[in-house]
């Protein structure tokens, strides 16, 4: 079992720095999960905490719990509401030529056979828009921050490959998947920040630390900041 920091604590509300490789829910499988951390992330408070949204198993950084039904109830609608700001880092396997931009891509799932369901572009599908720019490029690579207004399933995935024009370092599904020779054991995407606003009290506000697999590839570029300042405590016992 591994330590997962925590990067905001209050009274109804946590923001942990998910590793990656930690699935959210139980794998049919078997296996560790978040759910193997959630009694030790009560720390003295009766009920379990509840996650208010996804991350992919491979996605590493900011992840908010709930600590009661009606504090998820809240911040689930912040999230359908589009309310909530969301920052991400990506490695996209290939040079970018513009510095900035928009993508506004419809997603639709498919599924086959020989290769499992996935998202693709189409003009019948739900709307997805993403906001990015480049931080840093280096040897073939590009780093980009990505901040999505729409919450769709692999929506930076594949706006990644059909917007910019290369899957993300790693993915398994949208890139070449020969990428662990260029150092990427994941796809290589971290939520870097994350602010959800409040009714009444300040806003929850995180920001999760560069992933060392990030700074390994020599990208040390300075991490998005979420405002107010994130409120921070030290590393779960």
């Amino acid at each position: 079992m591994i330590t997962l920091p925590i990067l905001f604590e209050d009274a109804e509300a946590l923001v942990i720095d998910k590793p990656a490789g930690l699935p959210i829910d139980r794998p049919r499988a078997g296996g560790t999960s978040l759910e193997n951390y959630l009694d030790a992330l009560r720390l003295g408070f009766q009920r379990l905490p509840l996650a208010v949204h996804r991350l992919d198993q491979d996605t590493s950084g900011c992840l908010l719990l709930a600590r009661n039904a009606k504090a998820h109830k809240r911040f689930a609608a912040a999230f359908e509401a589009r309310q909530v700001e969301k920052v991400y880092l990506g490695i996209v396997a290939g040079p970018v030529a513009e510095d900035e931009g928009t993508i506004a891509l419809n997603l639709s799932k498919i599924s086959s056979a020989e290769k499992g369901w996935r998202m693709i572009p189409a003009r019948a599908g739900k709307p997805a828009v993403t906001h990015w720019r480049v931080l840093d490029r280096k040897e073939g690579m590009t780093l980009v921050e990505f901040r999505p207004e729409t919450g769709r399933t692999h929506q930076i995935r594949i706006h990644a490959l059909a917007g910019l024009g290369a899957a993300l370092l790693g993915d398994p599904i949208y890139g070449s998947g020969a990428d662990a020779a260029r150092g990427a054991r994941r796809t290589m995407l971290h939520a870097a920040a994350l602010t959800v606003p409040r009714e009444g009290k300040a806003p929850i506000a995180a920001t999760a630390p560069l992933p060392a697999d990030f700074a390994a590839l020599g990208f040390v570029a300075a991490q998005p900041e979420a405002e107010p300042e994130a409120e921070s405590c030290p590393p779960t016992p």
